[in-house]
């Protein structure tokens, strides 16, 4: 028998509560936020990973994880709360999972989006080791109040060139979540890299 650790103790009240959380999240991006509802999910599967996907998956959005993520365990909590399927090509994908983000695939490996339809495109989740500190990534675009400064620790080694190519492709490219155990931080298409590594 198969044993399911919980999703949402409240469903309604704590994915409107994570909804708000990271919505403020990508209308301030590289500002740290906090993602705190209670949730048990297999491990390595972060708990503010999890709370994205019980907030923003359903049966509509693929799923795509990175090697130490595509567990049978993961999957099947993912699938049984949240009814996303899991594939296993990433340019599937509506959202793709990543515990190791060094090792993550380049940024257009997964969906960008098209000129007519730049909304299909996929939401990448990295899982980091920590939101302060690491190389700084200097930031402008919109929602930020001139410049923000991101530091992230376990990115890819070329992650500034990689952002920069994504903003070369907008309205296109990969919308990114940055993510702890409890923390959050939005870097949408739309930012532009002012400095970093």
């Amino acid at each position: 028998m198969v044993t399911i650790s919980p999703g949402f103790a409240d469903p309604v009240l704590s994915a409107q509560s994570s909804f708000r959380a990271i919505m403020e999240a990508m209308a301030r991006p590289g500002t740290i936020g906090a993602l705190t509802e209670p949730v048990s999910a297999p491990l390595p599967f972060s708990r503010a990973a999890a709370i994205v996907a019980l907030t923003l998956c359903d049966q509509d959005t693929p799923l795509w994880l990175d090697a130490r993520l595509a567990s049978p365990d993961i999957a099947y909590w993912l699938r049984f709360h949240t009814g996303a399927p899991i594939v296993g090509e990433p340019q599937r994908a509506a959202f793709a999972f990543l515990a190791e983000p060094q090792n993550a695939p380049g940024f257009d490996a997964f969906a960008l989006g098209t000129a007519e339809y730049p909304d299909r495109s996929a939401t990448v989740v990295l899982q980091v080791e920590s939101l302060e500190d690491g190389p700084a990534v200097t930031l402008r675009g919109p929602g930020i109040k001139g410049q923000s400064t991101v530091r992230a620790r376990s990115l890819p080694p070329d992650f500034t060139s990689r952002l920069a190519a994504n903003r070369a492709l907008f309205p296109m490219g990969v919308d990114l979540l940055l993510v702890t155990d409890n923390a959050i931080v939005a870097l949408p298409r739309s930012v532009q890299v002012v400095g970093g590594p």
